[in-house]
């Protein structure tokens, strides 16, 4: 077990990445106390009912008294908000971050309403399932991917010391942490993941709408591809809305370049042009190999096998 490294943890917001967050610091040992602040009623009952954390409040600013690391794991929209709620609350010498898929924007939000008493490291646990709730958490979540830090650019020995005691903590829970501009990183994960999920939304959504195929045809028939994109597309619509909205001049970046791309590929298709397609089909398909090589296949346990396990 790892020595503890934050005595009192507070998590902002409790679906899946903030219990699983809970859910790993207990199992390694790198926490003491936990509280949580959830706005859901329901989500505290279940997370009173599960009985992961000490303290359980609808009230931000309580969680936070006397944490030592303060974990915003809420939609990216809402972090500057309840971020300046608590910032009264927040003990001299904490650390503050947060689990979210946009970095420029939380960093902006940190900046401009925490106390300069704190140290604000913004961070993104690139981990997740479709599944969101506190029931959905797990211990095992974060083991083996990439977590990165956009600590923000300081002379000060003592923030330097804070972003390796909360790099220590992220490889205490499984992780590969790796630094990175905040501003570079929207623009790596707009093409990773948010264009993806951008074009599952879409793909789930034109199906959904077609005249020719009924839904019964779309659910009954749905071959291995399609089954991918709906499991994209049952993730948390209220997170990705924000995450859209919050780091939309990358998202339309990388999405005018697909459009530019999409546009060559049904030019190939229209003129019978077989050597582009297989040359396309050839490269993307190392891409997948190398994506498997470095082990970042299946982020997420087989839920339905779990669930036929006596």
């Amino acid at each position: 077990m790892s020595s503890i490294l934050y005595p009192r943890m507070a998590v902002i917001g409790c679906g899946l990445i903030g219990s699983s967050v809970i859910h790993a610091a207990r199992a390694s040992g790198v926490v003491g106390e936990v509280a949580v602040a959830d706005a859901s009623a329901a989500a505290r009952e279940r997370i009173v009912a599960l009985g992961f954390a000490d303290e359980v409040t609808a009230d931000a600013s309580d969680a936070c008294r006397d944490a030592d690391l303060v974990v915003f794991a809420t939609p990216p929209l809402t972090i500057g908000v309840v971020a300046a709620e608590v910032a009264g609350a927040l003990k001299p010498g904490a650390t503050v971050t947060d689990v979210g898929s946009v970095k420029a924007a939380v960093a902006d939000a940190f900046a401009k309403v925490l106390p300069a008493t704190v140290f604000a490291i913004p961070g993104h646990p690139i981990a997740g399932t479709e599944r969101s709730g506190p029931d959905a958490g797990f211990a095992t979540l974060f083991e083996g991917r990439w977590t990165i830090l956009t600590p923000r650019q300081s002379e000060d020995p003592a923030y330097a010391a804070a972003t390796a005691r909360l790099t220590a903590f992220w490889e205490s829970l499984g992780a590969h942490v790796e630094t990175m501009d905040e501003r570079h990183h929207d623009l790596v994960l707009a093409m990773t993941s948010h264009l993806p999920h951008l074009i599952a939304y879409n793909i789930v959504g034109t199906a959904a709408d077609l005249e020719e195929v009924t839904q019964a045809e779309v659910i009954k028939y749905s071959a291995g591809g399609f089954r991918d994109f709906t499991r994209i597309a049952a993730s948390d619509p209220i997170m990705w809305r924000d995450v859209f909205l919050a780091n939309k001049d990358a998202v339309l970046e990388i999405l005018g370049r697909f459009t530019e791309d999409l546009q060559a590929l049904s030019r190939a298709i229209r003129w019978g042009e077989g050597d582009k397609l297989q040359e396309l089909f050839t490269r993307t398909r190392e891409i997948r190999r190398g994506v498997i090589a470095a082990g970042q296949e299946t982020p997420e346990p087989d839920f339905g096998r779990q669930r036929r396990t006596p």
